[in-house]
């Protein structure tokens, strides 16, 4: 069986909190199985949210107190993996029979990851992606993650891998997941500009796999309270314009843009046999001969202990 159904959910972390973003994507059960989804990727930093605009206090050299009070909420704000909000999307999982792809922020001791988790109907939380490279100043609030955690998952959909917003444009890191055989690349990410449309189709049509970028949508930085004093207070924070993209870098579905939903496309990984026929980038494409990527997957860390 190499036909499947698979879905980007658009919404946005609520304003509320996790609890209220929860019950957001648990609302969304019943859509996911009319729309028969084996596989549904979410936004990323969904639970424990993005906070676009926000300055956390820090200038070159010196922290504010406000902004340390600023990281204390955000930090609350995120999810413990595993915990309770991993366990009622492993519920969710198993009640739909669909795998979940989702970006979190995750808490690991006083650090937070930006974080994309894996979910089978079987099985709960199965893997884990901690994104490697924050960007700009997302660096001051999230952590690195090392190569431990870079999976490319079977599912009953294909091979399943992600990558986080702007690690899509990282180019080793692109040929590494190749070579890891991914099928159906999942892109959880905030980016809602146009040219992220267009880097979403140049991966696909790249690595001759199936692309499925999910996009938080958010309203204006004032309705959230954020301080975004630059933004154009008629625009969504966060547009949206998740899309589907197909193997040879043609559209499926989307993007959707400025409103909430459950975006959908039928894909075929037969496809994928055929794409690669004039272009295998880790493959017949290749000339390991003059270029080679070492790739070090192992855990680190800061202090280890021997007896």
């Amino acid at each position: 069986m190499t036909r499947s159904t698979v879905a980007a959910l658009q919404i946005g972390a609520h304003p509320g909190g996790k609890a209220a973003t929860l019950a957001q994507i648990l609302s969304y059960e019943d859509a996911i199985l009319a729309a028969g989804a084996s596989l549904v990727v979410m936004p990323e930093a969904l639970l424990g949210g993005y906070p676009k605009g926000e300055g956390f206090g820090t200038y070159l050299g010196y922290r504010l107190p406000e902004g340390r009070q600023a990281f204390e909420r955000y930090y609350n704000n995120a999810i413990d993996v595993p915990g309770p909000e991993t366990e009622a999307l492993a519920g969710l999982a198993e009640r739909c029979q669909a795998h979940i792809v989702i970006g979190v922020i995750e808490r690991a001791g006083s650090t937070l990851y930006c974080t994309a988790l894996f979910f089978a109907p079987e099985g709960g939380l199965v893997a884990k992606h901690r994104k490697l490279m924050p960007t700009g100043t997302e660096r001051l609030i999230w952590g690195q993650g090392d190569g431990s955690t870079l999976p490319v998952l079977d599912t009953p959909a294909g091979r399943v891998g992600a990558v986080i917003c702007w690690e899509n444009h990282m180019p080793l890191l692109r040929t590494a997941m190749y070579a890891k055989g991914v099928q159906i690349w999942c892109a959880p990410t905030v980016d809602a500009r146009d040219i992220w449309q267009s880097s979403m189709r140049h991966i696909a049509h790249e690595g001759r796999c199936f692309v499925i970028s999910a996009c938080q949508v958010q309203p204006s930085p004032q309705a959230l309270g954020v301080n975004a004093p630059h933004w154009d207070a008629e625009l969504p924070l966060i547009q949206g314009n998740s899309m589907i993209v197909g193997p040879l870098g043609d559209v499926l579905a989307g993007p959707l843009k400025q409103e909430t939903g459950l975006l959908v496309a039928q894909i075929d990984t037969a496809e994928l046999t055929r794409a690669r026929y004039d272009f295998d980038v880790v493959g017949h494409y290749s000339r390991p001969d003059v270029f080679s990527l070492t790739v070090d997957e192992r855990p680190r860390q800061s202090v280890v202990f021997k007896s």
